[in-house]
């Protein structure tokens, strides 16, 4: 298969009449440029073409409450830990036909905002009741066939969850879903492996899912067992979080995981919102990415990463969309971009010059995306997953540009529909702004709302 791309951002920068051939599907050639003739019967792609980015962090089946948790209790305080409440209420909901029907809708809203593939943080495990399923990989399978009906790239991570808290404090009847001892993570990891594997490109990490859920010692065990694989983790994304973690360790929570375990650029450090300085320069200097979700996070009250700060010490990040309250790349990264101007009251903070700031957002991103998701993507090179994206040139806030100006248009002026097409591995799985696959999803989804009634 081969495309000519009209004006695409490759790894030296814009260039037009980009060649690509791909071939069991990744790109087996690069070139340019092709004179503007057909290249052996090569299809045209017109206009502005940019890689796919990695979505690095997903809860799919958190999209099936989005929205419903937007009234206060008189007299209460409102934050993460009571949207919690209402999302562990959710989760005891769902079976595996639920979970596969709300993971496909996600997927086909997430390629068609623009990401090519996920890292799916994924922690439902059991029946509702807490008992196992006959196959311990039955929630992952759901999963796993979201993704052969979406079409998006998976990197399915399966999540370590034993305690309910700092000291290995009980899990209540809400985490009941969750949890598993060291050799029952080894029989799900091992279930679900053999799911991932029927998936063109599929890749299997782990996730601890923070240190209050994961003793030192079950933390050390894991690292160990699955180095060299993604490992994802929350980290410090609530101050409460801090608080408890220097009451129990001494140490601040990025500082406790670095003592602990050697993180590098396998890692993903999910949040990081309150870090110090001394924590921005360890996990700069460590190569692991932070794994930014500025739509959740300002949904839930996190608060404000440094990225301004992180980006200036070398630092690697990438996005995702977390609990899936709203699914948009472009949101994702102007949301990143507009905090730091209101923390800081000026502009343009994440500008790497002579990249304009919407270019500069998107390089990092995907490169970040890429590392967190292990699966070498992120850029139009050769021997890279043949993940493209094509702007809609038509589209009233991208007509006329071209390049950094189209970027900066579709990330900080286009509202919504600014995609137009998408490959992913080299097929093509949205066509003019739409997954082919979008009325049957919404219909299963529908029949999902029936079920649970909205709980």
């Amino acid at each position: 298969m081969r495309l000519i791309l009209e004006e695409a951002l490759t790894p030296a920068g814009w260039r037009r009449e980009v060649v690509v051939t791909i071939e069991g599907g990744v790109f087996t050639a690069v070139d340019g440029h092709a004179g503007g003739a057909d290249v052996g019967g090569a299809e045209r792609v017109r206009g502005v073409v940019v890689p796919g980015v990695g979505n690095l962090h997903s809860h799919a089946f958190q999209r099936g409450f989005a929205g419903l948790t937007e009234r206060r209790g008189e007299g209460a305080a409102d934050h993460f830990w009571t949207w919690r409440e209402a999302m562990y209420r959710f989760a005891e909901a769902i079976g595996p036909e639920d979970l596969a029907a709300i993971a496909t809708l996600a997927q086909i809203e997430m390629l068609e905002s623009g990401f090519t593939g996920v890292a799916e943080f994924h922690y439902v495990h059991h029946r509702p009741d807490g008992g196992a399923y006959d196959d311990p990989a039955e929630m992952s399978a759901a999963i796993v066939a979201a993704a052969e009906a979406s079409g998006i790239g998976l990197t399915l991570l399966p999540v370590f969850y034993a305690h309910g808290g700092f000291g290995g404090r009980p899990t209540g009847e809400g985490q009941r879903r969750f949890v598993n001892d060291l050799d029952g993570f080894e029989r799900l990891f091992e279930a679900a492996s053999r799911v991932v594997a029927r998936l063109d490109g599929g890749r299997i990490g782990i996730a601890p899912h923070s240190l209050r859920a994961v003793s030192a010692e079950e933390l050390t065990e894991l690292a160990v067992r699955h180095r060299g694989r993604p490992i994802h983790i929350h980290i410090a994304e609530q101050t409460g979080e801090v608080e408890d973690c220097l009451a129990a360790t001494g140490r601040r929570p990025v500082d406790r995981l670095m003592d602990l375990v050697e993180v590098d650029r396998h890692w993903c450090l999910v949040h990081a919102t309150h870090v110090e300085a001394a924590e921005v320069a360890r996990m700069a200097a460590s190569g692991a990415v932070v794994g930014l979700c500025p739509i959740t996070e300002a949904d839930l009250g996190d608060g404000i990463f440094p990225a301004v700060d992180h980006l200036a010490a070398g630092g690697w990040f990438g996005v995702g969309s977390d609990s899936n309250v709203l699914i948009s790349l472009p949101q994702e990264l102007r949301l990143l971009e507009q905090s730091q101007r209101l923390r800081d009251r000026a502009r343009n903070r994440l500008a790497l010059p002579p990249r304009s700031t919407g270019r500069t957002l998107f390089d990092v991103a995907a490169a970040g995306g890429a590392r967190a998701l292990g699966d070498g993507g992120g850029r139009i090179a050769i021997g890279a997953p043949a993940d493209l994206v094509a702007l809609d040139v038509d589209h009233p806030a991208l007509i006329g540009l071209s390049g950094d100006a189209a970027l900066d248009a579709w990330i900080f002026a286009a509202a919504d529909r600014a995609v137009r097409d998408v490959w992913v591995r080299g097929r093509r799985v949205v066509s003019d702004g739409r997954h082919p696959a979008r009325e049957a999803a919404v219909a299963a989804w529908r029949a999902v709302q029936a079920r649970i009634a909205r709980a």
